[in-house]
């Protein structure tokens, strides 16, 4: 299973801010998921689209102007930051999960890829992911390079089909609704299956059990403490990395 990071280490530090990033790095995780929309010109990392559970101001993100939003805590004093600011703290160092949250990000962000794959980015570092689907699908319009994951919060009829049509690399579901089912199905359509939020060890056996390629937690220590009490440190270091075929 692939470690992701939810939010970067949000169990550790403010979700979707450069500290919470940060951790993720210092923890070791292979990769990590952000949020983004995008305000007044500027690709924002957040997940809410109003401003009072994560930061002290209030009001819905769309009024708001980006010097405003930058004047915000976003929690230990931590700034909203922006997607190109995530990507300079990363450096390539871990794959970046990029949710597309609001309308009209698809552009801007598959613009910002592009901009980092001329700086020698390995394209395989990115994955644009969305409950958004005409957004993933613009991307993939926009640049069939780069891989996209299509997420989903309940169960469908036809299982993993839709996220096929839509030329997904993964499909991403709740860990209230997968199932063995969907996970074969799935993988028969070559399709990668990550789930959200994995962050007890008896979710992480029942996953594993599942054959699960990746998880999304809080906690990438405690999925990096499993993995590595299941499978040795060799395989944390080899085999997590990327997704190459």
């Amino acid at each position: 299973m692939l470690c992701i990071g939810h939010r970067g280490a949000m169990g550790h530090a403010p979700e979707n801010t450069l500290k919470s990033v940060a951790k993720a790095l210092e923890l070791g995780a292979p990769w990590f998921e952000i949020d983004v929309y995008y305000v007044d010109g500027h690709l924002v990392v957040m997940h809410d689209s109003r401003l009072e559970r994560t930061t002290n101001g209030k009001g819905h993100i769309f009024d708001k102007t980006f010097s405003f939003l930058r004047t915000l805590d976003a929690g230990q004093g931590e700034k909203i930051p922006t997607l190109e600011e995530v990507l300079d703290l990363t450096a390539a160092r871990a794959g970046i999960n990029i949710e597309l949250k609001g309308p009209g990000t698809a552009e801007p962000v598959t613009k910002l890829i592009r901009k980092h794959l001329d700086k020698n980015w390995d394209i395989n570092k990115f994955l644009v992911s969305s409950f958004r689907h005409s957004e993933i699908a613009e991307v993939k319009r926009l640049d069939r390079r780069i891989r996209t994951g299509a997420l989903i919060a309940r169960r469908y009829l036809d299982n993993a089909a839709f996220a096929q049509k839509l030329g997904a690399f993964s499909v991403h579901q709740s860990i209230r609704h997968i199932s063995a089912e969907f996970v074969a199905d799935a993988h028969q359509r070559k399709l990668r299956v990550f789930v959200y939020t994995v962050n007890c060890p008896e979710d992480l056996a029942r996953m594993q059990a599942l054959g699960i390629d990746g998880v999304f937690t809080d906690y990438p220590d405690r999925v990096l403490n499993f993995l590595r009490d299941k499978t040795g440190p060799s395989y944390l270091s080899e085999a997590q990395p990327s997704f190459r075929d």
